[in-house]
């Protein structure tokens, strides 16, 4: 028989937690700080929204609104505070900051949580690798708040006093499975989903019949790259190709890839950072793409925030990122799932 185990509630349960919560404490009060000495705002985006956000394999929680007189309307809870905090960009903020708890349905697991804090953070008129370097100051920020000298998970572990290691998507590619990316991305057209499948195939990476070029891309991402990546040091994945970057700008060198990274440390990725698109027209229609595609695997689609795309032609350019609050402070406390340092992790229904 399997014994279900206490609560987090639990009084002995909550001993055995409370150190690593505790620390989870300093760190965020690390974090404020550090972000005040570079002046910056901390904000407090609204949890409710019009649009959850409009990525591809992000699910929202849907609620509705009511007024007295019994009308209603449909809104949602925010997968990410970009939406409100690019609008605070458009107000004429220019360097801001949010600890905000976002929802994300669909997702459990050691690294995922339905209610978890994002850390994040934007700097108008900066380029993308100033974000990039804010990364690395807030991991080697965690671990001095922690007296870590390492941080591990599973078999994996960095030093986190390190600089990250900074490669391209398309040279991960071709180092950890054989596959030269950017020879499937036209600079004006769209991308080559059969010379992908081709290449994938040839590498041993299952592809089934009715894949898009984006599904291809992100099982070898995931299956060969990902897991490699934040060994010894925290890893910098940048240049993303431009079709797996809907928020981001196109790269001036080179509109096959866009000024998009990702953050990895002990193969956990850490955050998801851009330079800011701010056409909206273009915005307009990679929301379409993605949904249209959101539809075509899900079923749904999410409806996309008007006030937020007005509000693109306002926006100064800017880089801005999106970091795992959970996750860091997970890695720093030596935790094994992002649950071990939540102060009231969201009760399973299913367990």
């Amino acid at each position: 028989m399997t014994v279900s185990p206490s609560p987090w509630w639990d009084r002995g349960r909550h001993r055995d937690r409370r150190a690593r919560l505790l620390l989870r404490n300093r760190i965020a009060a690390a974090v404020r700080a550090w972000f005040a000495a570079e002046g910056f705002v901390e904000v407090e985006p609204a949890a409710l929204q019009t649009s959850p956000g409009n990525e591809l394999h992000l699910h929202g929680f849907e609620t509705r609104i009511e007024a007295a007189d019994g009308r209603s309307a449909p809104l949602h809870l925010h997968t990410s505070p970009e939406f409100a905090m690019k609008k605070l960009l458009a107000a004429g903020e220019t360097r801001i900051f949010a600890l905000a708890q976002v929802f994300r349905n669909r997702e459990r697991s050691a690294l995922h949580a339905p209610s978890f804090t994002m850390l994040e953070w934007y700097r108008a008129g900066a380029p993308y690798e100033a974000v990039m370097a804010d990364c690395a100051a807030l991991i080697a920020l965690a671990a001095k708040t922690a007296e870590a000298t390492a941080f591990r998970w599973r078999e994996a572990s960095i030093d986190p006093a390190l600089p990250p290691e900074r490669i391209t998507v398309a040279e991960a590619l071709a180092h950890h499975a054989g596959i030269d990316l950017l020879a499937t991305i036209p600079a004006d057209g769209a991308p080559n989903r059969a010379a992908l499948a081709d290449a994938a195939q040839a590498a041993g990476i299952r592809v089934a019949p009715d894949d898009s070029w984006m599904d291809i891309f992100g099982r070898v991402l995931g299956e060969r790259v990902e897991p490699a990546l934040g060994r010894g040091r925290a890893t910098l994945l940048t240049e993303y190709p431009a079709p797996a970057a809907a928020l981001a700008r196109r790269a001036p060198a080179d509109p096959r890839v866009a000024e998009r990274f990702e953050l990895f440390a002990c193969g956990v990725e850490l955050a998801n950072g851009f330079g800011e698109l701010t056409d909206a027209a273009e915005q307009r229609r990679r929301f379409a793409a993605e949904m249209a595609e959101k539809e075509r695997l899900y079923g749904r689609r999410a409806p996309v925030d008007e006030d937020f795309l007005a509000a693109l032609s306002a926006m100064p350019p800017a880089s801005g990122v999106a970091l795992g609050f959970d996750r860091l402070a997970m890695l720093a406390a030596g935790a094994e799932r992002v649950e071990d340092v939540q102060w009231t992790p969201v009760v399973d229904p299913f367990a």
